[in-house]
Parts: C-alpha cells; structure tokens; sequence
C-alpha cells in the first residue's frame, strides 16, 4: 500500500490536476512495479543489440498511447543497437521539456546478475536503478498528466539512449539526436539515480565531464649501464615517470581528478587497440625504448576541461634527454557546470517539494557523481541531472532500488513538468 505523499496543509498549495496526478500515481504503484519488472528481466547490455531493441519496444509500447510520436534511430553503424527519440506536440505557447534516460545497462547477457527479486521495499537487478527505475519514473509521470490533463498542451520529447554505459563509435554520430533535442529544449531532466544520503534526496545541478587521455613515450634503447648518460639518455620508463608524477605536483585544483587507469614501459610496449590491455616487455639491463598509459580526465566546466588539457600538453612537451613524448585525447563526456540557470530549475523542484510537504533537495557535490547523457545537452538546456528512483549498488552485482521512492519521484516529476510546460517560452 502506497502511503499518501500529500499532508492536508500541503494539499492546499497544489492545483486540482495537482492533485489527481498525485493520487493517479499512487494507484497506479502496482501498474509502474510491473513494468520495471519487465524491463529488468529483459538484459539489455549495451552490446546486447537484440535485448537493447527489446527494451525499446517495452518503452514504445508505453509512450505511443500517451500521443508521442515514436522513433527508433538505429544505431548500428556505431557499434550498438539505437535510440529512442519520442515526441508529443502541445500547443507550442509554453517552455520544451527533455526527459533523458538509457535502455541499455552494464550487465550483459553473460553475467550472473540477472532477473528481478523483490524484498520487501527493496527491488534487486540489473540495471533496476540505472536506469531501468528511472524509465518507469518517467512513464508514471506521464501516464499522471495524461490522467490530470497537463499533457495535453505540453511540447515534450523523450530520448532514451542504447549506449549511455558503453557510447558507440564515432560519438558525434552516437550523439546527434541527444544533441539536437537538447537544442530544441528549454529545460532537461536526466532521470538517473536521484542523489541520496542520510536519507535526504539531493539535487543534481552539475555533473563532471568523463575524457580519456593515452601517453606515448619512447627513448634510446641500449645496455643499462650507460643510462642517464648523452649516448641513451633516461630511456622511456622515465619519461612516462616524469610525466605522470608532474600532472600529480602540477594539476590539483577543485573538482579535477585525473586517473591513471594502465600503463606499461620496455622494449616493446604498447597498448591494444581498445586501450584496456598494455603489453610489454624487457630485461633489467636493457633501457625500455616505449612506455605507454592511459587514463581519464574529469573537470566541471568547458573552461576548466581545455585549461586542464593545455597544462597537461604543456607538461608531456618539457622531454628528459634524449626521449620524446605524445599525448592524445578522445572525445567524451562534457562537463555539465552548475549554471544559474540549473540552480533556478532546481529552485523550481523546490518550490514542488514543498507543495508536497517533502524536503528541500541541497545542490549535490558533482565530485561524487559520475558522467551521463545530460552533459551533451546542459550548453543548451538548463539541466537538471539525477531526478529517477533511489537505490544503490550500480554497476554492481546487487544493485538494488528503493521501490518507495517511485511514486514520490514520479510525483515530483508530474507536476514540475506540468508547470515548466505551462510557463511561456
């Protein structure tokens, strides 16, 4: 049984459809729990192409009777299944909305973790909180302004990304409809996990950006006993050396973090095409000739990210004698900074909470949150990131969510799309 969100004195701030959206999500608790059972008994990892489509038409099959036109970008050429980009059409007077979530999980079909166990309050599966619970989250808020009214006129788009855990290749083209929605937008809502500690919810008004970066080094090779000297110089190993613990002295500011994640030095040394795996080898005697690693790079902002990389350029550039050093980054994640524009949007979540009589959600620490979808649209759209269910353990095998948070997030969602919807452009 789903406890009323809504106290008596709180009742009275909300509107009439306010207030049928609340309850309309509340009977429909059964209805929304069914549905995320479905979606995480299908595996959709991200290279399951065939159970990433599955998904798809799982989220088809609930967003086309609501009046969104509903499309499948195939995405094939990139490595992965595809996307769903769904629209409905209001009167075109009040603000664009963006809803973003992504069908895909880390699990695929050869891991252990599967199917979907209830405990309690307590949901187990994968995927069941990223992001699985927040696309029911989103179907529960739509299906309430469906049943309240306010979605009538409002102009809305839903994308629901095949690879937001494992981007397909080349990212300009896994991107391009999430970016493009997010230039039709005024406002986005991202509907991963919702932030929580202590028991609070926090809001998510900036997300760090997710790049990753390769070294190449190579040096002299020749008898150990003459390294150091003008014949050989300092060989590899130390050029990565001086390197790596120069970015450690010299790059520490808030809010960036630079991991390395591989590396290896001989004679040879390499890394394998994926970047995951480094190979080398060598003797004791011998000075290595290639050193390679590979790592990421995360900041808050455009501003922060290029002034980053420019110092870490600057730094592989100043070469030990008789060696020479290439760093390369590729593309990724972009930073979603903490705007005014995000904190208003957050401002206005606020001004829901307490309508419902819930607390107020403090702006969350982006060091403590990783990247996602809501980072290619936050230089176009002010972004509101982390607003799906509550859970724990992603990524991880007993990844788990809160099943009452369902209707309290859903809840939240409903009425702050329909005001966002109702405000003019």
């Amino acid at each position: 049984m789903i406890v009323s969100l809504v106290s008596l004195a709180a009742a009275a701030t909300l509107s009439p459809a306010e207030t049928r959206m609340h309850a309309s999500i509340a009977a429909e608790a059964s209805r929304t729990e069914a549905l995320l059972e479905r979606l995480v008994a299908q595996n959709s990892g991200s290279l399951n192409l065939a159970g990433v489509t599955k998904v798809a038409e799982m989220m088809r099959a609930e967003l086309a009777p609501l009046g969104f036109d509903v499309r499948w970008i195939d995405m094939r050429a990139t490595g992965r299944a595809g996307h769903i980009v769904a629209t409905h059409k209001g009167n075109g007077r009040g603000k664009r909305v963006l809803l973003i979530g992504h069908l895909d999980t880390v699990f695929e079909p050869d891991s252990p973790f599967r199917g979907f166990r209830r405990e309690g309050t307590r949901a187990y599966g994968p995927g069941v909180g990223d992001d699985k619970g927040g696309l029911v989250v989103i179907v529960a808020a739509l299906r309430a302004m469906q049943a309240a009214g306010t979605l009538r006129n409002a102009d809305i788009k839903v994308v629901l990304t095949g690879d937001e855990e494992r981007t397909g290749a080349p990212l300009a083209q896994a991107r391009a409809d999430l970016i493009a929605a997010g230039k039709w937008a005024d406002v986005a809502l991202e509907y991963e996990n919702v932030a929580t500690e202590d028991g609070r919810d926090w809001g998510t008004t900036a997300r760090r950006s997710s790049t990753n970066w390769a070294i190449e080094a190579s040096g002299t090779t020749g008898h150990s006993s003459a390294v150091f000297g003008p014949a050989l110089g300092y060989g590899a190993a130390y050029e990565l050396a001086r390197i790596l613990d120069a970015f450690r002295r010299e790059l520490p500011e808030p809010n960036v973090t630079f991991n390395v994640g591989v590396m290896a030095a001989g004679t040879p040394a390499a890394l394998d095409d994926s970047g995951v795996h480094a190979t080398a080898s060598g003797k004791t005697n011998i000075v290595a000739a290639q050193a390679v690693a590979r790592g990421d790079l995360r900041t808050l902002s455009p501003e922060q990210d290029a002034r980053v990389q420019a110092r870490m350029r600057a730094i592989v550039a100043q070469h030990l004698p008789r060696t020479s050093a290439t760093i390369t980054f590729s593309d990724g994640y972009p930073p979603m900074a903490p705007t005014a524009g995000n904190r208003a949007l957050l401002g206005k979540l606020n001004t829901v909470n307490r309508d419902l009589s819930l607390p107020e959600m403090p702006e969350y620490d982006p060091a403590k949150r990783g990247a996602a979808d809501s980072s290619f649209v936050a230089a176009d759209a002010d972004t509101l990131g982390g607003v799906g269910a509550s859970g724990g353990g992603a990524h991880a095998e007993g990844e788990w969510i809160d099943l009452s948070s369902l209707p309290r997030q859903a809840t939240r969602s409903a009425i702050l799309i329909s005001r966002l919807t109702a405000e003019k452009r």
